[in-house]
Order: C-alpha cells, then sequence, then structure tokens
C-alpha cells in the first residue's frame, strides 16, 4: 500500500519544475556520449512532451572516439573551432536528425541542453523552428549568440544538477 503524506513535503521530496525535469533528462541523455573532451545531451519538447533526445557522439557505423581516439585532442583543436574536424555529431545535431528520421516535426519546441548551442547547431535549429532553448552551461561561442538572438529564439539558462 502506497503511504500517503499528509503534512507539507519537504523541498527536497517535492517534484522537480518541468525545466528541472527536462533538464535533468538531459543531463542524462548526456551520459551516451561517447565524446572523449565534452558529454552534451539534448532534448526536444512540445507541450511537455519529448519529442526526440541526442547526445554527441559519432554517427551510427562509425567507431566511436572513445575506442579510437579524438581527432581534435590529437590535433590540438581548441573548443568551439574547427567543427569539421570531429568524427561526431552534436547532441543537438542528433536530435533534430531523430525527428527528421521518425517524420517528428520541431516546430514551435523548445531544446534542452546541457551547453549552449555552437553556431553550426545554432543554424540548424533556427532553421528547424525551435522557438526556445534552456541551456545548463555555456560555450565560447558568441556568434552562435548573436544569430540566436537576430532570429528571436528566446534562450533561457537554469541551473539544475544531478
Amino acid at each position: 500500500m502506497q503511504k500517503i503524506k499528509t503534512k507539507k513535503q519537504k523541498d527536497s521530496d517535492q517534484r522537480p519544475s518541468w525545466d528541472e525535469y527536462f533538464m535533468e533528462i538531459s543531463q542524462i541523455v548526456a551520459k551516451r556520449s561517447t565524446c572523449l573532451r565534452r558529454r552534451v545531451g539534448a532534448i526536444i519538447v512540445k507541450n511537455r512532451r519529448i519529442l526526440a533526445t541526442g547526445y554527441n557522439g559519432t554517427p551510427t557505423k562509425i567507431s566511436h572516439c572513445s575506442d579510437v581516439g579524438c581527432i581534435r585532442i590529437k590535433l590540438n583543436v581548441p573548443s568551439g573551432q574547427r567543427h569539421e574536424l570531429c568524427r561526431g555529431l552534436h547532441a543537438e545535431q542528433n536530435a533534430l536528425l531523430q525527428a527528421a528520421l521518425y517524420g517528428i516535426s520541431v516546430e514551435g519546441a523548445s531544446l534542452y541542453i546541457t551547453n549552449q548551442p555552437c553556431l553550426i547547431c545554432a543554424k540548424m535549429i533556427i532553421n528547424a523552428g525551435i522557438r526556445e532553448i534552456v541551456i545548463a552551461d555555456g560555450y565560447p561561442d558568441k556568434l552562435a549568440e548573436q544569430f540566436l538572438k537576430e532570429a528571436q529564439i528566446k534562450v533561457r539558462r537554469i541551473s539544475v544538477r544531478l
């Protein structure tokens, strides 16, 4: 039998807000990442329903960086630069591709992601019709920030830790 609390619950027992809930899920999704430099997770949400998830890692049927090593580490490529020199896709790219693969429209949806998108991802997000991005951490890409602002995509930062 389930015990029902009659007194006010403690803060630690409270249900998370929707933002906290979705951000915590994106942090769990990030644990699937095979990237050796940064683990990132993303989920696309519309009407409080998860449409797609993605984490940063290599395309299907391509060896993982965790197995064969990181090109970017070998070449000493700074974070936020030369994204084409990478075996993997970014988390938000994978989430958008999963939605496309299964025929799911993401227009008007929100993207919860553990890190701010880079410029390449920002452009994809803009054209996919995402209306809002909720991030937990930053990323060194000021141009991406400018593009998202110009496209009038709302970007919010929340602090949630598992």
